[in-house]
């Protein structure tokens, strides 16, 4: 007689997924507005989208992944901060456009599902949702067994979001003479992972646990920090100093710096026209990418390549309002820096060192 099987035999587990969704029902609930018009659990997410308050609506969305990040809170046994990365990452990458954030949408992929694990995840993501007045309306959570390694799992996100076509932001109005401002990061954000911790644990071979006294904190709780979202901030300035007018638009251009670092994503947002000067002596590297290149001996044009540098997310504006708008961003104590000017060019950015 042979053995008779079933599927969670195979290593899926309905009820455990059942278990999970229970438990994450009231935590994307309380991200939740009127415009959500089903909870959790349907085929698809409802969310009424009144354009009314838009003449010319445009739907503006993303999709990212944590990456290797995840590595660290695998080792760490930490799962409520990637929530926070995903959304935040995702959010950011429509912001530069002037989106403002709609509703979210999440998959979870795991060689076997723990209703803990996902409510922590789930925790984190309704967190950074709530924050933005942005709607968790749905997701998916993938039992794969045999597909990924034993307590492992993998993390995508989806935004929506929508912005007045008079009101897109996308570089096309840079010209020469624009300045650029950079806004401080809280570390790697989401970004380079694969190199950090082949630096960190493989060269350096330190452990999460392990107290750094250059970071003043543990290496992985550095490593975890939340990526930083800019949306609260960059709104207050969008209302503060932009308008529809064709004649003044303070702020041109934006650009999130994920990976490929400074150069490879402000180019994107460059005319062909257009180079940008940036001076790397304008802002203080943050300790935690010193001690990646000391410890991985890795060179200068490769750290810049890979990460953020302290620079999370970079706005391109007109030479006329930058002294306001920097006076602005001290005011409310946010950290920003001069990082240079726009020039005529041919759609290159320059990292310049004085020294």
């Amino acid at each position: 007689m042979k053995k008779k099987i079933d599927y969670k035999s195979s290593g899926v587990d309905i009820a455990a997924a059942d278990r999970a969704t229970e438990r994450i029902k009231s935590l994307a609930k309380s991200t939740f507005s009127s415009r959500v018009l089903k909870g959790i659990g349907s085929f698809g997410g409802f969310f009424s989208f009144k354009g009314g308050e838009y003449k010319e609506p445009v739907l503006v969305s993303s999709v990212d992944s944590v990456g290797t990040k995840l590595k660290v809170a695998f080792m760490m046994g930490k799962h409520d901060t990637v929530g926070e990365d995903i959304v935040n990452h995702c959010v950011n990458d429509i912001l530069v456009h002037g989106a403002k954030p709609l509703f979210f949408l999440d998959y979870i992929g795991t060689g076997k599902l723990s209703p803990g694990v996902i409510e922590q995840i789930v925790k984190g993501l309704s967190k950074a949702c709530r924050k933005v007045g942005c709607a968790l309306i749905g997701g998916e959570t993938a039992e794969l067994p045999g597909f990924y390694n034993k307590d492992e799992y993998d993390l995508v996100g989806f935004v929506q979001g929508v912005v007045e076509r008079k009101k897109i932001i996308d570089g096309s109005k840079i010209i020469p003479g624009d300045q650029i401002i950079g806004l401080k990061s809280d570390g790697l954000h989401t970004n380079g992972y694969s190199l950090a911790r082949k630096a960190i644990f493989q060269s350096g071979r330190f452990d999460v646990n392990d107290y750094v006294k250059e970071l003043k904190t543990t290496v992985g709780k550095e490593l975890l920090k939340p990526h930083k979202c800019y949306a609260p901030l960059i709104f207050k300035l969008l209302k503060r100093f932009q308008t529809c007018s064709e004649r003044s638009e303070p702020i041109k251009g934006m650009a999130h710096i994920t990976g490929g670092g400074i150069e490879g994503n402000l180019k994107r947002i460059l005319p062909k026209n257009c180079d940008a000067n940036i001076s790397v002596d304008s802002w203080k590297t943050p300790a935690v990418f010193n001690f990646i290149q000391k410890l991985g001996n890795i060179e200068n044009q490769e750290m810049y390549k890979v990460f953020n540098m302290g620079i999370g997310m970079i706005l391109v504006v007109s030479k006329k309002e930058v002294t306001k708008i920097l006076k602005h961003l001290s005011n409310i104590k946010e950290s920003a820096f001069h990082l240079g000017e726009i020039s005529t060019g041919k759609g290159k950015v320059r990292l310049l060192n004085s020294r």
